[in-house]
């Protein structure tokens, strides 16, 4: 191990971090799964969604923000903690419009992987059904708002990665919702790409490329043959 690197603990195991590292890089660096959704490794972290929340040293904190510290205890799979984040992933699913059996992203969704992660078998409450609109004015993508959680991946990603800022969040609480930056509020009035990372980086598939929809069967999807965490301790 190195010098410059000092450890926390998680869930009881040891974790090795770097100067700079926030708890959740660095348990992902270590192959340690915390479920999340608005974070991405590329973007500066959010903190929005909060299915990472975590206990530090007793303290509830976001671990995509929150930096690592040496000696630190932290806990993710308490049960009072997994309890938290199916609330939320529930909350997720009453306030949008999500039917997995026959959407095109069912497979590819990380909500949807997330969900099966924490045991979530139903959403044990009402849904509110919002009436949300679409936007398919671009020749090659369409904005699907029934499916957007408002992580904002897409808003730093056409930012910082595309160099664009095509889009923005506009209101507060379940009437948040996501915007283009044209003059029509169209995407059809930008510059918008299907190769761009906004399009690529969505968790949900509230941003797709048109006719592509099936091109990857159904049971060969990116979360059919494997679990979101085997997938993340693989990757890094």
């Amino acid at each position: 191990m190195s010098d410059t690197k000092n450890t926390f603990t998680l869930d009881g195991k040891p974790v090795a971090f770097e100067a700079g590292q926030t708890i959740m890089n660095a348990a992902l660096a270590a192959g340690h799964y915390i479920p999340h959704l608005c974070h991405h490794r590329e973007f500066q972290p959010h903190g929005s969604c909060k299915v990472c929340t975590v206990r530090v040293n007793g303290w509830l904190s976001a671990s995509c923000t929150t930096p690592a510290s040496a000696g630190a205890k932290v806990e993710s799979e308490a049960p009072d903690i997994q309890d938290a984040r199916r609330r939320i992933v529930q909350m997720l699913f009453i306030e949008g419009n999500h039917f997995c059996p026959f959407c095109v992203k069912s497979g590819n969704c990380q909500l949807q992987a997330v969900a099966y992660h924490l045991g979530m078998e139903d959403t044990s409450l009402p849904h509110r059904f919002p009436s949300r609109s679409m936007d398919a004015s671009h020749p090659e993508v369409v904005l699907d708002r029934d499916r957007c959680i408002n992580c904002s991946l897409c808003v730093r990603a056409s930012r910082d990665a595309d160099g664009k800022e095509l889009f923005g969040l506009s209101g507060r609480g379940i009437d948040t919702q996501l915007v283009v930056n044209s003059s029509t509020g169209l995407l059809k009035d930008t510059n918008i790409e299907a190769n761009d990372r906004a399009v690529q980086v969505c968790p949900t598939g509230a941003l797709l490329v048109k006719r592509r929809g099936y091109e990857q069967p159904i049971g060969e999807r990116r979360f059919d043959t494997q679990a979101i965490e085997c997938e993340f301790e693989s990757k890094y």
